[in-house]
């Protein structure tokens, strides 16, 4: 099938193909859900409280199940900061907020529960309640021109990434993930039975600022994210997802702006990123829990976005085990000397899976401070798990991408013993201010070209 994931051998297509035909097609198949032509405004249903500390996510999910029993629309969040636990969408209900509108979240971890199901780097679990969640629903929206604030900061979530810069005291008896991270990296390796890893409280495992999973016709439209405590938006294995017009800035640890894994069909266009991690960071699973489920991510559009700081611009892995096929990037910028890459692919043979069919063109960048191609095969090598299970990354054409400053053009960091990059191209590329005056390529690859590419006003070939 044209938009499948195979992971034998197939024919590449040429960039040309792909852009003149598996572009368009995908395109037509990722449609913005619509909703009933019908407001229902939160106070219009309870009372405004002066309670300092009061929480409004109570009223609020009253009126999105109220919202979704009657068929749909929108539900209504004013102008006005108002603090809440975790909100739970519905099918068929857009939560829109208004201009002027800001979620506040609390930070005390018991609003937080029950456990719920997602995953946390890749790895399956049930953890903390995400702060916007939805579970098997179709038909939702996060829409306005509003703010989502994950209220995070060094004082609380932010330290349970259990890093001293994040604000972590080992003295203090404080919580982190370094206490969870390890346990739930064993079960994934035994295979633990996925309802038997209970996280939450004693764990240090934070949440996600917005996580739909399992659910179909998603629109994320025009809000602010501020101030996530983890991942900011995490779509998980959904179908139809249209991401548009977001302004995502977040500093904080593991700060990822948007993480489509194990979704088909999405489209992220029209937003804006300034991280303390990847832009976009594209997913399937990570090592043993990836393989098994076996759902890759496939067929997403990046366009006309502006990448600010992040550890890379637009980024497949590392947790990618389920595979990933058909990704398509255009006129986008980037220009940061904190933005570390440009694309960036990162895995390893913990993970396996196959990677490939990923096109880009018409990037301009003003700086960033490694690559503008960056491909690693052995990232994150001290990472505990079993390591036979070799990825492939393979078929990634870049065209007309500008860079005016970075150390190299493409870094390559391939295995020693097996060829597994191979058809690489690079095309009417003109890269200046690249410090090395050069490319960096270790381990075995085959097929990697750069035609009409200038590196310092230089033909350069690999």
């Amino acid at each position: 099938m044209l938009l499948g994931l195979s992971a034998g051998a197939q024919e590449a297509p040429t960039a040309a193909e792909a852009w003149n035909t598996i572009y368009p097609a995908i395109e037509k198949q990722i449609k913005a859900p619509t909703f009933r032509d019908k407001d229902y405004k939160i106070f219009d249903y309870g009372e405004k409280s002066s309670t300092e500390g009061y929480l409004y996510s109570g009223l609020i999910n009253k009126v999105i199940d109220l919202c979704s029993r009657e068929g749909g629309g929108r539900v209504i969040i004013p102008e006005g900061t108002w603090l809440c636990g975790p909100i739970t969408l519905k099918s068929n209900v857009n939560l829109h907020l208004e201009e002027g509108a800001t979620l506040l979240f609390t930070t005390d971890l018991k609003e937080y529960l029950p456990l719920v199901y997602t995953r946390w780097e890749g790895m399956d679990c049930y953890n903390y309640q995400p702060m916007i969640y939805a579970y098997e629903q179709e038909n939702i929206a996060v829409t306005g021109k509003g703010t989502i604030d994950g209220g995070a900061s060094r004082a609380d979530w932010w330290a349970m990434c259990g890093a001293v810069h994040y604000g972590f005291e080992f003295d203090k008896g404080m919580i982190s993930q370094r206490i969870g991270r390890p346990i739930l990296m064993e079960w994934n390796e035994k295979g633990v039975p996925v309802e038997e890893r209970k996280m939450g409280d004693g764990y240090g495992m934070r949440v996600q600022l917005v996580n739909p999973v399992k659910c179909k016709n998603v629109l994320l439209e025009g809000v602010t994210l501020l101030r996530s405590p983890f991942w900011v938006v995490h779509p998980l294995m959904c179908e139809n997802l249209t991401v548009r017009g977001l302004h995502i800035q977040n500093d904080g640890p593991n700060g990822d702006g948007c993480d489509p894994e194990s979704c088909n069909y999405v489209l992220i266009e029209d937003c804006y990123f300034d991280t303390g991690d990847d832009c976009i960071a594209i997913k399937s699973g990570r090592n043993r829990d990836g393989r098994t489920a076996g759902i890759p991510t496939q067929n997403v559009i990046v366009r006309n976005c502006h990448m600010k700081n992040g550890h890379g611009g637009v980024v497949v892995g590392s947790e990618i085990s389920g595979g990933f096929k058909n990704l398509f990037v255009e006129n986008c910028v980037m220009d940061s000397p904190d933005l570390d890459r440009v694309i960036r692919i990162k895995t390893n043979s913990c993970r396996g899976g196959v990677i490939e069919d990923i096109f880009v063109r018409n990037v301009v960048v003003g700086q960033c401070r490694e690559a503008v191609l960056k491909i690693n095969l052995v990232y994150e090598q001290r990472e505990i798990c079993q390591r036979d299970f070799p990825p492939v990354v393979r078929n990634v054409f870049l065209e007309n991408v500008s860079c005016k400053k970075s150390k190299f053009g493409v870094k390559i960091e391939g295995f020693e013993d097996m060829t597994n990059v191979y058809n690489i191209e690079c095309k009417d590329c003109d890269w200046t201010g690249v410090a090395t005056d050069g490319n960096d390529i270790k381990g075995l690859t085959r097929d990697v070209r750069l035609i009409d590419v200038t590196i310092n006003g230089k033909p350069s070939v690999i």
